[in-house]
């Protein structure tokens, strides 16, 4: 076996060691799914996969290729019609199914979700219990997505619309939250609305989604309706962008990506959920007790690693003192260790791109004489070295990359203002729109600061990421966190074209 490249990260969510040869007796070693048939496709090479949390060895996938990518779409393209002609009920009562083959399974998910991406089993018991939601919701809904008819000046005239599926739909999905996030804002609404899917999960969560994918054709998932291929997302996810037999991009993921994506796949619809840096400003009228307690929540839960996650927050300066008091200690009641251990609350960063990322903005924030009131380092005497402290900086600048970047780790940098103004002037800092959160008694406050504060959702006295997936969410206008809503019928809308036929009766 021959090493291709190092255990070091080349990417964000690269983590193991190629090889170029098929490997038995180191776990799980996944496939593609191209056409209903699993393969390990045309490369020969696959990527071993650790977990975060232990450094043990749990499988590896396969390292596809753009000639894997054109029999994926060739495969989605032939199920096209086929899922059409099943009719809406008939396909939610297969997203029912898909459904109830994720709940039989999920004590068997959700130890291999922790192991691999490192949440801790409560929070990954959770995901599974989300993935299946997309799918039920999805079954739901579509069942109700009713369209309109339109009135027209010609009295000869009859005009309707109506809902059709884009067709053959790429989705591209990130490593933090590798089953609930797949499952709700694509797989499940592309089923139920008629695409079929060529599926690139990040590659360092990758055999989750394999036997994720294993369960879907089991519980009746038509052959080709979804393809998964793994591998390295510039090579896999850059063919399926680029393709021309792909009609729609799904993607989440980092702005950087994004960017990219929109791009190479200039032209094509785009769902994209980015970057978020969201502020969670907390108003001199606000409980402090509360605010606390939820901005903590929001910072640490799946260790930061949610792009709505409380990453910033704007306080008053008459409650910072008391503020921060009661954010190290919540700080101090964080059981960071082996996800799969009892009592754990906070597991590892998912990777070591991740982690110096979190290393370069605490090591900016000190330069630039910001205090660090809890953690700001690396946790000793765990498994491996990707576990980060539950952090707490204040002192803060408005330029500090804290303030103006995404971290996406477990910390909480604190700023002050001494009025509303300020506050507003301070969440426009950062280029990114996608959660906020104000914490308030005065509901003219509330609907004022959301009503400015750019961002697709705003949540009052409640964290940041607090969120239902039949909740529209996504970035606001003129900001680098994305296209699009998801959530609910949102998400069914964005996967459909609307089609207007308009007939002469008097003919």
């Amino acid at each position: 076996m021959t090493v291709q490249f190092s255990t070091r990260p080349e990417g964000p969510h690269l983590r193991g060691i190629a090889i170029d040869a098929k490997p038995s007796g180191d776990g799980v070693v996944a496939q593609h799914l191209i056409g209903g048939i699993w393969e390990d496709g045309g490369s020969g090479r696959f990527l071993r996969i650790d977990s975060p949390a232990t450094g043990e060895r749990l499988g590896h996938v396969p390292m596809g290729t753009a000639s894997d990518i054109d029999r994926a779409v060739a495969a989605a393209e032939d199920a096209r019609d086929g899922l059409v002609a099943m009719g809406t009920f008939a396909r939610a009562a297969l997203c029912m199914d898909m459904a109830a083959a994720i709940d039989a399974a999920a004590d068997e998910l959700a130890p291999l979700l922790s192991l691999e991406q490192g949440k801790p089993l409560a929070e990954a018991r959770a995901e599974v219990g989300g993935a299946a939601l997309g799918f039920r919701n999805a079954a739901e809904q579509i069942k109700w997505l009713e369209t309109g008819v339109i009135p027209v000046a010609d009295p000869a005239k009859r005009a309707h619309s109506f809902l059709q599926p884009k067709g053959v739909f790429g989705i591209i999905t990130p490593w933090n939250f590798p089953l609930g996030l797949p499952c709700m804002y694509y797989l499940g609404p592309a089923l139920a609305t008629g695409n079929a899917v060529v599926w690139v999960p990040a590659p360092s969560t990758s055999l989750v989604a394999y036997r994720l994918a294993q369960l879907l054709v089991g519980a009746g998932m038509p052959e080709g309706a979804l393809n998964l291929v793994t591998g390295d997302g510039a090579e896999v996810g850059d063919a399926t962008v680029v393709h021309p037999g792909v009609h729609a991009i799904g993607f989440t993921g980092s702005t950087a990506t994004g960017m990219t994506i929109a791009r190479r796949g200039a032209g094509k619809p785009l769902l994209l959920e980015l970057g978020g840096n969201g502020p969670t400003v907390v108003l001199e009228d606000a409980d402090v007790e509360l605010a606390a307690a939820r901005v903590a929540a929001g910072a640490f839960g799946n260790a930061g690693q949610i792009c709505t996650a409380t990453e910033r927050v704007l306080v008053h300066q008459s409650l910072h003192d008391r503020f921060v008091e009661l954010l190290a200690r919540a700080a101090g009641e964080v059981r960071l260790g082996h996800p799969l251990e009892p009592g754990t609350t906070m597991g590892p960063l998912n990777n070591a791109a991740s982690f110096d990322k979190m290393l370069s903005h605490m090591d900016d924030a000190r330069a630039r004489g910001a205090q660090v009131l809890a953690g700001g380092g690396t946790a000793q005497g765990l498994p491996t070295n990707l576990y980060f402290q539950p952090t707490i900086v204040t002192g803060l600048d408005a330029d500090s990359l804290l303030n103006r970047e995404e971290s996406f780790g477990p910390v909480v940098p604190v700023l002050t203002f001494a009025d509303e103004a300020e506050a507003l002037r301070l969440a426009a800092t950062s280029p990114y729109g996608l959660s906020a959160a104000v914490f308030t008694r005065s509901i003219t406050a509330a609907y004022r600061l959301t009503e400015k504060l750019r961002a697709g959702i705003v949540n009052i006295n409640e964290m940041s990421s607090y969120w239902e997936p039949h909740v529209p969410a996504g970035g606001a206008s003129g900001t680098q966190s994305g296209l699009g809503r998801t959530g609910g019928r949102h998400t069914l809308m964005e996967m459909c074209d609307l089609k207007t036929m308009v007939v002469d009766i008097a003919v």
